[in-house]
C-alpha cells in the first residue's frame, strides 16, 4: 500500500471537433460506419498544437484544480504514448513551455497505452519513499498524425487529447491510497501494434516505406489475445487487495474501442454504471484515455474522494495494467 493520493486533474482538449459522419465521407463508407464500428461519435484533432504546448495547458489546469503553483512541483513526467520529436524527451518540452523557476528533473516513461498507469505506478512509489513531494504526470497524445486511411477499422477510432494529474504523499487525516498495482507483457503480441519506422531499425535516412511510419494493427488478434488473458488479471488484481468488482464505486479502462468496452465489461460483469465509458466523445486517446475517463467521472461525480476505484488497461507489447486505489 501506498499513501499517495491525486490531488488536481487537468485537462486539455484541441478545438478542432472531427465527427463520425465527417471520417465516414472521408473514406467513402456508409453513412452510421465509423459510429457503428468504433463507438465514436466525435473526437478532438490537434491542429497547430503541439503535444508539449497541450500537456503544458493541462499542467496548469490541474496547479488550479489543486490549488497549487508551479513552484510546489518536484518532477514533471511525460507519461504519453506518443513523442513529440525522439530527441529531447517530450517531458523536457513541455519544461520548456511552462518555465518553472526551479530546474527540476523532466523525463519520459512510454508503455504506450498503459503509460500513465505505469508512470503512477512508478512515481507512487517515489512519492510514498519521499523522494519527491509532488509529481506531476503528463499524458499528451496526438494520435491524428499516424493513423493510415488505408486500415479503416483503426483509423476511425483515434482522438487527441492531453491530460494533467498531480501526486502527492497522502495527509494522515485523509485515506486516499494505492492499494495494489500489476503489469503483464506477452510479447508474442508485440507486432500485433506498432509503427515500425522512425527508431534505429528503419530511420528516415534509409527507408522511405511511407505505411511504416503510420499505425498498424492487428485489431481482431489483439482482441483475441486480450480477452484470453484479462479474466484471470484482473481476477488475481483484485484477490491480491482482498476486494470484488462490487466493492469498486467505477472502473476506469482504457478507451480502446468500443467493442472492447462491452467485451470488458460482460466478461468481468461490471455493472454499467460502474464502468467509465466516455469513448463515444473522445475515441481512443492513446496513453490519455485512462486519465481522461478519470477527469470526467470525477467531474460528473460518479468517482469521489475515499471511492475505491480500478485503473484497468492494455498497451502495445502485448500488455496489460491495472492498479486499486482509494481516490
Amino acid at each position: 500500500m501506498r499513501k499517495v493520493k491525486i490531488a488536481g486533474i487537468g485537462k486539455y482538449l484541441p478545438e478542432t471537433v472531427i465527427t463520425s459522419d465527417e471520417i465516414d465521407a472521408k473514406l467513402g463508407l456508409k453513412s452510421g460506419w465509423t459510429e457503428k464500428k468504433s463507438g465514436v461519435k466525435k473526437r478532438h484533432y490537434a491542429g497547430v498544437e503541439t503535444a508539449s504546448e497541450m500537456g503544458a495547458k493541462a499542467v496548469l489546469q490541474a496547479l488550479q484544480a489543486a490549488d497549487l503553483t508551479l513552484d510546489d512541483i518536484d518532477c514533471l513526467v511525460s507519461v504519453s504514448g506518443t513523442m513529440e520529436q525522439p530527441i529531447p524527451c517530450t517531458a523536457a518540452l513541455m519544461h520548456e513551455k511552462l518555465q518553472p523557476q526551479r530546474p527540476i528533473p523532466a523525463f519520459d516513461i512510454n508503455s504506450t497505452c498503459l503509460s500513465f498507469v505505469t508512470g503512477l505506478d512508478v512515481m507512487s512509489q517515489m512519492v510514498h519513499a519521499g523522494g519527491y513531494q509532488r509529481v506531476v504526470l503528463v499524458s499528451s497524445d496526438i494520435a491524428s498524425v499516424g493513423i493510415n486511411p488505408k486500415q479503416k477499422e483503426s483509423y476511425v477510432l483515434f482522438g487527441d487529447a492531453a491530460v494533467a494529474c498531480i501526486i502527492e504523499r497522502t495527509p494522515e487525516v485523509e485515506t486516499s491510497r494505492i492499494l495494489v498495482s500489476n503489469m503483464e507483457t506477452y510479447s508474442k503480441g508485440a507486432h500485433l501494434t506498432e509503427i515500425r519506422g522512425g527508431g534505429t531499425k528503419l530511420h528516415p535516412n534509409k527507408h522511405k516505406v511511407e505505411d511504416d511510419y503510420l499505425f498498424d494493427m492487428d485489431g481482431k488478434k489483439v482482441f483475441r489475445m486480450s480477452s484470453k488473458v484479462i479474466g484471470q488479471f484482473v481476477r488475481d488484481l483484485l484477490n491480491r487487495a482482498a476486494l470484488s468488482i462490487e466493492d469498486l464505486t467505477a472502473v476506469v479502462p482504457h478507451q480502446a474501442s468500443g467493442m472492447a468496452l462491452r467485451m470488458l465489461g460482460n466478461k468481468l460483469g461490471i455493472q454499467e454504471h460502474r464502468l467509465i465509458n466516455v469513448i463515444g466523445q473522445y475515441g481512443n486517446a492513446i496513453a490519455a484515455s485512462i486519465p481522461l475517463a478519470l477527469a470526467d467521472a470525477v467531474e460528473a461525480g460518479k468517482i469521489a474522494r475515499g471511492d475505491t476505484i480500478m485503473l484497468l488497461g492494455t498497451s502495445a507489447g502485448l500488455s496489460l495494467g491495472g492498479m486499486l486505489l482509494v481516490y
